[in-house]
């Protein structure tokens, strides 16, 4: 039996249980002994008894039995050194081939088809979410925006919108405004005001712990099963929301489900707003971007169906610090995290930066980054800080569900060039606004904001702009050389040298950080001579005049 904390159970026995083993142990072995002993069978080896002295020659068979056995010795020492010498010859074959000009190619070849195999992988996997996202917008009768409260400008998709609009009244476009719990409630009211403009807006806070799976799991927990209501299990804006769904879904045909679509850019929230909705952990949500990567179907009720999507693929158009806040490029392994971080901190006020973070006044990014890493742990061996991790870190607050920043909403108030004022009223057709504009009070009511001064304020840049269309994805190609004449020179003496360039076309991206390494590496090295110093400690005991002197006797 094993006891509590202890890695394994003990072997310790009682004594008579001991003895009875180790009886029923001697009794075994006397009657194997036994029955061996009347077929006569025994265990002990026959001993030789040698050569007798009353043999003629002795001497001779002696000597011959001596010779015979170094004979086999030697021939098994050389057997062994053959198969020693045939080793290293294999294995010098194996370098040489390794080493040799088609051995160099066919890594290079290998690698150019590694690196199209992953162009080829990510392609497809844009080309999929674009495909998915079309679907959802095809099969949806209202399509719902996610924003995130913090940058809602950044979030909207003009290319997105515009295909929505394009179904002349056949489709609605909503817009909800998440994450509100993040933004200071002056921002709120602003962005609101700014959005209703435009199309109907709701506020919605979603829950971030919904621990149950299934329904099952959920009715048990009705039962005996305390709930949570803190700040972050809390959920607002759900009753205006679903009640305006139903309504949609009510004005339908009887037979037919309203299906509507959650759409939005990787990490804004859809996929929590649907948990929230159901109240079920339906979908997979987490901190890590692009975690939906297909389309799914969840009821709501028996007249409302939702669609989850996956991330609007963002345009290689946009202006890198609207990238490296969504971080896209960083996912995409386009840009490094430390490019980013640089870029993001310029569109930042940097007091609002260290009051946050609690650091020290910075001069770049890097000297944040290694304060960051210090007051974090973030430390590698030899005690340097990792830049690396912060700045994956840093990126990954701004992306997830805990800092708080907000950016200002425009003050002068204009239609896109896609939307009319007909347009307008006819999103608004079938809404009861009131409705809409006392559920939004009661959410500001509801949520606790924070304050101002504890927020960061950001600059935004305006709308990102995204592909819908396979074909507007960018085609990314680079050449990959074989080996040049000089480098097989110095590898080896013979080689061919009419053998033509190899060009295979392979998407890699160059990043700046890789660029300066090339340059670096381009440079020559500066050799250092090393003097040899004189440390013979005596001869500067004897220099020292007030040095003592140990073989002077005093009386």
């Amino acid at each position: 039996m094993k006891r509590p904390k202890l890695k394994k159970a003990s072997k310790r026995i009682t004594c008579s249980k001991r003895f009875k083993i180790q009886k029923k142990v001697r009794e075994h072995n006397r009657k194997l002994r036994k029955e061996a002993k009347k077929k006569g069978i025994s265990r002990k080896p026959k001993k030789d008894i040698g050569v007798p002295n009353s043999a003629p020659f002795k001497e001779e068979v002696l000597r011959e039995a001596e010779q015979r056995k170094q004979e086999l010795e030697t021939l098994k020492e050389q057997n062994k050194i053959a198969k020693q010498q045939e080793r290293a010859t294999k294995r010098k074959k194996e370098k040489e081939a390794e080493s040799g000009p088609a051995a160099k190619k066919a890594k290079k070849v290998a690698k150019a088809k590694e690196a199209k195999a992953a162009l080829i992988k990510q392609k497809s996997a844009k080309t999929f979410k674009c495909c998915e996202l079309n679907k959802v917008i095809e099969e949806s009768d209202v399509i719902v925006e996610v924003l995130d409260a913090r940058d809602p400008l950044g979030c909207r998709c003009p290319q997105l919108e515009e295909t929505v609009l394009k179904h002349e009244g056949k489709k609605k476009l909503l817009f909800i405004l998440n994450k509100i719990d993040l933004v200071p409630k002056d921002n709120v009211e602003k962005w609101l005001r700014y959005l209703e403009a435009e199309c109907p807006t709701f506020l919605f806070k979603a829950s971030m712990q919904i621990q149950d799976r299934t329904v099952q799991q959920r009715k048990q927990r009705g039962i005996n099963a305390v709930l949570d209501h803190s700040r972050a299990a809390s959920c607002f804006g759900r009753d205006s929301l679903l009640q305006t769904l139903t309504d949609f879904a009510n004005k339908k045909d009887a037979e037919t489900m309203l299906k509507v679509g959650v759409v939005g850019f990787p990490n804004v929230g859809k996929s929590s707003i649907i948990n929230s909705l159901k109240e079920v952990r339906v979908c997979h949500v987490g901190v890590q971007r692009g975690m939906t990567r297909c389309k799914q179907e969840v009821h709501i009720t028996k007249k409302l169906k939702m669609i989850d999507s996956p991330g609007i693929v963002a345009a290689s158009s946009n202006p890198g610090d609207m990238m490296a806040l969504r971080s896209l490029q960083v996912e995409e392994k386009e840009e490094s995290p430390l490019e980013a971080v640089r870029t993001l901190l310029k569109q930042c006020n940097q007091k609002h930066i260290m009051l946050q973070y609690n650091v020290p006044d910075y001069k770049n990014s890097l000297e944040f980054l290694t304060t960051f890493a210090k007051k974090r742990g973030f430390l590698q061996k030899g005690g340097v800080p990792n830049t690396e991790l912060a700045a994956m870190t840093f990126l990954s607050d701004w992306t997830g569900p805990k800092l708080s920043y907000h950016s200002r909403a425009p003050e002068h108030q204009g239609l896109p060039s896609y939307l009319t004022d007909a347009i307008v009223t006819e999103l608004r057709s079938g809404l009861d606004m009131d409705v809409v504009r006392k559920g939004n009070e009661n959410v500001n009511k509801g949520v606790r904001f924070p304050n101002l001064a504890s927020s960061i304020s950001f600059n935004a840049r305006g709308p990102t702009a995204g592909v819908l269309n396979v074909s507007e994805l960018p085609k990314e190609t680079i050449t990959i050389t074989a080996p040049t004449e000089a480098d097989e020179k110095e590898t080896d003496g013979t080689i061919n040298t009419e053998e033509p360039v190899v060009e295979t076309e392979v998407s890699t991206v160059v990043t700046p950080i890789q660029e300066s390494t090339k340059k670096r590496k381009a440079k020559p090295t500066k050799k250092v001579k090393f003097v040899p110093v004189d440390i013979d400690l005596t001869s500067v005991q004897h220099n020292n005049d007030d040095a003592y002197d140990f073989n002077t006797d005093f009386v």
